[in-house]
């Protein structure tokens, strides 16, 4: 009985956080198939970032970041500023202690998600995900990849 209330509550709040964006509640009235939207959400943005080629593949990373820059492009606008400055919170992050690396990169996340959401930077959600990634397998390798996926990214969008 509980779990029929908190999935009436999901079912309840997911809609309204969905409603704010305006594009992707009309895309559920469309044909949706899921319920709560979840297929949706996916079939719009790009696949997910897979960490582990991104940390064996160079040119899996230089693909991922041109399919950002473009989707960057198609979405957004004036983020090269924003761009930079979560570009310099990323290397500070990694030039963290390794005690203290992982928390920093957890806080790099939140920030992430605040510049994504005040900016309107849709076409970073991908690297929001990847981000979520990185912190929880917290190797040394996966963080400078991440940061090495940003630094191509700043490149490429000059």
């Amino acid at each position: 009985m509980a779990t029929e209330v908190q999935s009436e509550t999901k079912g309840r709040s997911s809609p309204a956080r969905e409603g704010r964006g305006g594009r992707e509640g009309a895309s559920r009235e469309s044909g949706g198939r899921g319920p709560e939207g979840r297929t949706e959400r996916r079939a719009e943005g790009p696949p997910e970032i897979d960490l582990d080629k991104l940390i064996n593949d160079s040119l899996y990373l230089d693909n991922q970041a041109h399919a950002v820059v473009s989707r960057m492009r198609d979405l957004d606008s004036g983020t090269k500023s924003q761009l930079r400055r979560l570009y310099n919170a990323v290397r500070r992050a990694c030039r963290a202690p390794e005690n203290e690396r992982q928390h920093q990169f957890v806080m790099l996340r939140a920030r992430l998600a605040y510049t994504i959401a005040r900016h309107s930077l849709r076409s970073l959600e991908t690297l929001e995900r990847l981000l979520l990634q990185v912190t929880r397998k917290n190797d040394p390798r996966g963080y400078e990849r991440f940061r090495d996926l940003f630094e191509a990214i700043v490149a490429y969008n000059e």
